[in-house]
C-alpha cells in the first residue's frame, strides 16, 4: 500500500473530524466525507479501510492536539498560581485553532463514554500520573503555603478552569449571534483577550 501523502491525510482527517462533528460517527457517510476533503471515494476507502477505522484515527488525531502539552504543563514542577495561566493560555491556544475539536469529543464522550475513558486513562497511564490528582496536590500545597483559600475545592477549580475556556468557543455560533450581531471580527477580537480574561478571574477567585 502506499504511503498516504501527509497533505491528503490532513485533508481527509479534517473533513472527516467536520462531518463527524456535525453527523456522529453512525450519521455520517464515508462519500460525505470524500466530497468534503475533495477526493474520490474509492481513494478514501484504499487509506482507511472502513467508517470506524477513519473514526479511531480521527479521535486520536484530535486527543494529540489536546494532551501532549497540557499534561505536560499539569504535571510540571511550579507554583499553582503560573501552572493555572500557563494552562490556560495552551488550552485556549489548541481550541481556538480548533474549534471543531471539543464538540466532537464531547459528542462522542455522551456516545461512548467507556470508551473514551479507557483512552483517557491509558493516556494518563502512559504519561506516569493523573492530572487530576496531581492538581489536587499543587491546590493543597497553596492552601499550606497561604495563597488561596483554604475552602477551595480541586476538582471543581479543575472543573472551572476547562470550562470557562472551552464554552465561548464551543458555543461561538450562539454566542456571536446574540451578543454581537454575527460579527466575527468583533469575536474574534473578544475571544483573543479570553486569555487574560480568564486567567484573572480565576485566580482572583481563589486568592485569599
Amino acid at each position: 500500500m502506499t504511503e498516504l501523502n501527509k497533505d491528503t491525510e490532513g485533508k481527509i482527517l479534517e473533513a472527516a473530524q467536520d462531518v463527524f462533528t456535525e453527523k456522529g460517527m453512525s450519521g455520517t457517510r464515508m462519500q460525505e466525507i470524500a466530497d468534503k476533503a475533495g477526493i474520490n471515494k474509492s481513494l478514501l476507502h484504499y487509506y482507511y479501510r472502513s467508517k470506524e477505522k477513519l473514526f479511531g484515527a480521527v479521535f486520536k488525531t484530535v486527543l494529540t492536539r489536546f494532551l501532549p502539552k497540557t499534561l505536560k504543563i499539569l504535571n510540571a514542577e511550579m507554583p499553582l498560581f503560573e501552572k493555572i495561566e500557563k494552562f490556560v493560555d495552551a488550552y485556549l491556544d489548541i481550541i481556538m485553532k480548533n474549534p471543531s475539536a471539543p464538540i466532537f469529543l464531547i459528542n462522542e464522550m455522551h456516545k461512548n463514554p467507556n470508551g473514551i475513558a479507557s483512552i483517557m486513562i491509558n493516556a494518563f497511564t502512559d504519561m506516569g500520573f493523573h492530572p487530576a490528582e496531581r492538581f489536587a496536590v499543587d491546590v493543597e500545597t497553596a492552601k499550606k503555603q497561604g495563597l488561596i483559600r483554604d475552602d477551595v475545592n480541586a476538582k471543581h477549580l479543575f472543573v472551572n478552569m476547562m470550562s470557562i475556556c472551552i464554552f465561548p468557543v464551543a458555543a461561538r455560533p450562539l454566542l456571536q449571534r446574540i451578543g454581537f450581531d454575527n460579527n466575527s471580527k468583533d469575536y474574534d477580537l473578544f475571544l483573543s483577550v479570553r486569555k487574560t480574561e480568564v486567567r484573572n478571574f480565576i485566580i482572583n477567585s481563589i486568592k485569599k
